[in-house]
């Protein structure tokens, strides 16, 4: 005999293995207040961009340290991007570049974690840090917990989640908070086995028909239990914690085609997939683009590599010589269509595209990696890995553009003015969206934590 509590877990079980749909979408009673932005695209350009050739040009600097590239005019005079981002530098009226960003750290691991949850953990194994639940949420899973249900997603990873060699960084899903926010991860990472974390596809042996049946069956158990004067420990533990309705949101999610359809870019005019560029970065943003357009709240694009021999590289890692890339020297790797020319199109189609929607003013779109690179070109004419001074932008969701906040000095060594840390950055993209950064979350023991100890940078707002 099927009792009502083996069709609810069978039912939250179909959505993805491992995890139940119900689980990974529930959201407790606090709201997100009244910020500019609706929602957030977060561009993460894992392995470290580097500040000097792209939005902080030096062309006095020395030989050694001064671009490739030289420096070209925006939309804004006085603001100059290099020449790899020409698309982008017709953009600049709507950006605000914060070229003082700075933490200790030259480590991808520590500074992944931190540039993504505004934490610092010193416990990190290097290069093992494999993500647990004793970690501080990341920002897209901190807004998943302050959103309403819905039927879409409150956070998506687009394509993947950053992870190599077995092990899906920390710093990338919700740690503490658990698995019910979680963002929805539509693929596994390169190099890592088994399916995706979170999948809308419903598994071979379960179509859309039978899920309706089985949600039926589910239905008529409830209305037979509903009758009697007794109720299980199971129900009441299922009734405080509001798990019917957010079965209800999973079963939306799963069936719903207007859902599925924001996930699918094959709907887009051609012209639109050409602005964006028809490959994994060009149509991962575009996809964001749709998602929240949907419903969710924060897409994070993680951009990396996966090489024709199947290895991993976060190409904004351009030390240069990496065997799989070619053994290419790091400004050969910048010029190549995985770095500088994808997002130069990307980027400056999204903003168009916001634009003419009505969407830039309520989504905040930031870009950032977990660190900068060195002054000085190295023997591979790549650069190094350099937390002390990194640029990161931000654009749309309140922020004023046509602005620099903060400065380096002449080599782009250090900050000079206005130094902006990873706490005050993930402060100003909560400040955004209408969270304060004192507001409190609870870990698994019940204690509590500011969402960032930072101060939000609000000479960014209009």
């Amino acid at each position: 005999m099927l009792h009502r509590r083996d069709a609810l877990l069978r039912l939250g079980q179909a959505a993805v293995g491992g995890m139940t749909l119900p689980g990974l979408l529930r959201a407790n009673e606090p709201t997100i207040g009244n910020g500019s932005a609706k929602s957030c695209i977060l561009i993460y350009l894992w392995g470290g961009p580097p500040q000097m050739d792209m939005w902080d040009p030096k062309p006095n600097a020395p030989d050694g340290v001064r671009s490739h590239f030289s420096p070209i005019s925006t939309s804004v005079p006085g603001i100059h991007f290099t020449d790899q981002l020409p698309l982008m530098a017709q953009h600049a009226d709507k950006m605000a570049v914060i070229r003082s960003y700075t933490h200790p750290s030259n480590t991808h691991e520590v500074g992944v974690y931190h540039t993504l949850t505004g934490k610092v953990d010193n416990t990190l194994a290097v290069p093992r840090n494999r993500r647990n639940r004793r970690d501080f949420p990341n920002m897209g899973s901190v807004v998943a917990r302050f959103s309403p249900p819905s039927v879409m997603p409150a956070s998506v990873t687009v394509p993947r989640p950053i992870g190599h060699d077995g092990v899906v960084y920390t710093g990338t899903y919700a740690g503490f908070l658990g698995p019910r926010y979680d963002p929805l991860e539509l693929q596994a990472p390169g190099e890592v086995d088994g399916p995706p974390p979170h999948s809308m596809e419903l598994p071979p042996s379960l179509d859309t028909g039978r899920l309706q049946a089985r949600r039926g069956l589910l239905t008529a158990l409830d209305e037979e239990q509903r009758v009697t004067e007794e109720v299980s420990q199971f129900d009441r533990a299922a009734r405080r914690s509001g798990l019917e309705r957010f079965r209800e949101q999973a079963f939306a999610l799963l069936t719903s085609p207007d859902a599925k359809a924001a996930f699918d870019i094959e709907q887009e005019p051609d012209a639109m997939r050409d602005a964006y560029g028809r490959n994994e970065y060009g149509e991962a943003i575009l996809t964001a683009r749709r998602l929240i357009e949907a419903g969710t709240r924060l897409v994070t694009m993680v951009w990396y590599y996966v090489c024709p021999d199947g290895n991993v590289a976060n190409v904004w890692d351009n030390h240069g010589g990496t065997g799989s890339l070619g053994s290419l020297t790091g400004y050969e790797m910048l010029k190549e269509d995985y770095c500088l020319p994808s997002l130069d199109r990307a980027y400056s189609a999204l903003m168009e595209d916001l634009s003419q929607r009505g969407m830039l003013d309520d989504t905040l779109v930031a870009m950032l990696g977990e660190f900068g690179r060195t002054p000085k070109i190295n023997g591979n004419q790549g650069r190094d890995h350099w937390g002390a001074c990194q640029s990161v932008v931000l654009a749309g969701g309140g922020i004023r553009g046509g602005q620099v906040y903060g400065a380096s000095d002449e080599i782009a060594a250090y900050p000079t003015e206005k130094p902006v840390s990873p706490e005050d950055f993930v402060a100003t993209v909560y400040q955004a969206m209408g969270l304060e950064s004192t507001t409190h979350i609870y870990d698994a023991s019940g204690r509590p934590h500011h969402l960032s100890s930072g101060e939000a940078v609000r000479e960014l707002f209009a």
